[in-house]
């Protein structure tokens, strides 16, 4: 009988214990759980991020993380700034001191009898700057100069036809000129506009532009020949 007794008393007590005995019985799930793992990467510097040739806008930066707890958790910020593909995006960490603009001054009013002497502003002209254009390419009746995203073609020709081709990515324009021209090839080293190839048909001369990248553009008649801005 006490047999009995032992046995059934052994069986409650183990009902009632608890799955882990470290943990408090009540708020058991409410804690935290860290790991024990040793951190020991590399503390961030700088991370770079090279755009596609594609890419205009950027929209989002999103940043992934892991947790005290192992546990991977991202935050995001909207950005809707225009990128230039050319030039990386960096990420970074660094202790930066407060800059003297963020710092507020409490404002006190001056006394009544002090009066403040207001100098008339001087309006300030914006002074425009002048493109530059660089030489790139040159035929006796055609010439080509470069600043940044536009390509002036300087000429007396009438254009036909502008397209767009990719594979490799150009523009091609055709100049209605009877012409007994040779090909010509140009190469541009860093430059967006990379090559420049001219070449006779019939009736008519084609300049195709092949361009470093991605891109739309627009296409107008100026003053002295033709603009291509790219987009």
């Amino acid at each position: 009988m006490i047999k009995v007794i032992f046995i059934s008393a052994l069986l409650l007590f183990t009902l009632n214990a608890r799955e882990n005995p470290f943990f408090p019985s009540t708020g058991e799930k409410d804690i935290l759980i860290t790991t024990n793992n040793n951190g020991s990467q590399t503390p961030l510097k700088r991370a770079t991020i090279a755009l596609p040739t594609q890419a205009r806008v950027l929209q989002k930066v999103t940043i992934e993380y892991k947790n005290l707890d192992g546990s991977v958790e991202s935050k995001s910020i909207e950005v809707e700034n225009s990128v230039d593909w050319h030039l990386p995006i960096f990420i970074s960490q660094s202790y930066s001191e407060v800059p003297n603009s963020a710092i507020q001054v409490e404002a006190t009013a001056a006394p009544v009898s002090q009066k403040k002497k207001i100098e008339p502003e001087v309006e300030k002209k914006s002074v425009q700057k002048e493109t530059k254009y660089e030489n790139i390419a040159s035929i006796s009746f055609l010439k080509l100069y470069s600043s940044g995203k536009k390509l002036k073609l300087v000429t007396g020709d009438e254009m036909i036809r502008n397209f767009l081709i990719v594979n490799p990515h150009k523009i091609v324009i055709d100049f209605k000129k009877e012409t007994d021209i040779k090909s010509y090839i140009y190469e541009i080293p860093k430059n967006i506009f990379k090559e420049v190839r001219i070449g006779n048909h019939d009736g008519y001369y084609r300049v195709a532009i092949e361009l470093d990248g991605l891109y739309r553009y627009d296409f107008k008649k100026i003053s002295d020949g033709y603009l291509i801005e790219l987009k």
